[in-house]
């Protein structure tokens, strides 16, 4: 195998990540344009949580392309500079990895800024470095640099983007981390992370020992309801970000607010518990969520 084939590959397995995700990525119905762009976007927002949670394909292909010498190549902190260094080439240069050289048109084409990839980057870091917050507020300066600059891109790869629009967006990105957390708090304790506020649980009388368990006591769930009526709230304050755009963007928005309100319906039919795994909502409910978001009437 070429290096370049090898590249290739590599670049494929992570882009093929897109089709698990929570939310379509770059669905069909979008301006190949977009979806091209979109599909960059994601590579370089993948590629950086797979570092973060030393989820890279095996073998060190990451890490030599990046530039990284074996010795260092399960170190998180000296991956995430190198590949910080190789996004800045995006901007001034030629960057190392495949994934990086796939976004660089797109950011040429979009005139996307280095700040939103900075911050996805920080984030990353921040998981090496903070595994518990204490406030809500400490969670949402969190998101801020883990969820709110997908949003922005996306603005930014359609040629939509205006301070009240990048408001909006981010009240929805911050809601879908959140909901994402609620649903994976058996699997992010498994890291050795807790993304509940150290304080609510404290309100709450939940112990990080109740998150083990195999199925959420009256505790567990009464705080899962709490944080997941904060998360429903967020989406509600930005839901009217697809009222103020039109055509397919409309309906792209619309399916991210609405995937959040079906996620956090599915966390309340199961009751709140969330820990025998993370709840999904069916087609249907999201499909309803969608004609609902569309008409304006959540």
């Amino acid at each position: 195998m070429t290096a370049t084939s090898a590249a290739h590959d590599l670049e494929r397995v992570t882009l093929d990540k897109a089709a698990d995700e929570n939310f379509p990525v770059a669905p069909f119905f979008l301006p190949r344009a977009w979806r091209t762009d979109l599909m960059a976007v994601y590579g370089f927002a993948r590629l950086v949580d797979d570092i973060g949670d030393g989820d890279l394909a095996p073998g060190g292909a990451d890490a030599r392309l990046l530039g990284v010498s074996a010795t260092d190549a399960q170190d998180r902190l000296v991956l995430l500079d190198a590949f910080e260094a190789d996004l800045r080439r995006v901007f001034d240069g030629t960057p190392r990895h495949p994934l990086l050289r796939r976004l660089q048109p797109t950011v040429r084409r979009c005139a996307l800024p280095l700040a939103p990839f900075l911050g996805l980057i920080a984030a990353n870091r921040q998981d090496q470095l903070v595994a518990r917050y204490e406030t809500w507020d400490d969670l949402l300066a969190y998101c801020e640099l883990s969820a709110n600059p997908v949003g922005r891109l996306v603005l930014g790869v359609t040629g939509t983007s205006t301070p009240e629009r990048v408001r909006r967006s981010d009240a929805i990105c911050t809601a879908l981390q959140i909901v994402e957390h609620l649903q994976d708090v058996k699997e992010d304790l498994g890291r050795d992370r807790v993304y509940l506020p150290a304080e609510d649980m404290k309100r709450f009388h939940v112990q990080e020992a109740d998150l083990a368990a195999p199925t959420a006591g009256a505790s567990v769930r009464a705080l899962v309801a709490y944080e997941a009526e904060r998360a429903r709230d967020l989406l509600n304050e930005g839901a009217p970000l697809v009222g103020s755009v039109h055509g397919r963007l409309k309906l792209l928005l619309a399916g991210f607010v609405a995937g959040g309100r079906a996620a956090v319906d599915a966390i309340a039919a199961a009751a709140y518990d969330v820990l025998p795994g993370p709840p999904k909502p069916g087609k249907v409910q999201l499909l309803r969520e969608v004609g609902v978001t569309l008409r304006g009437e959540g």
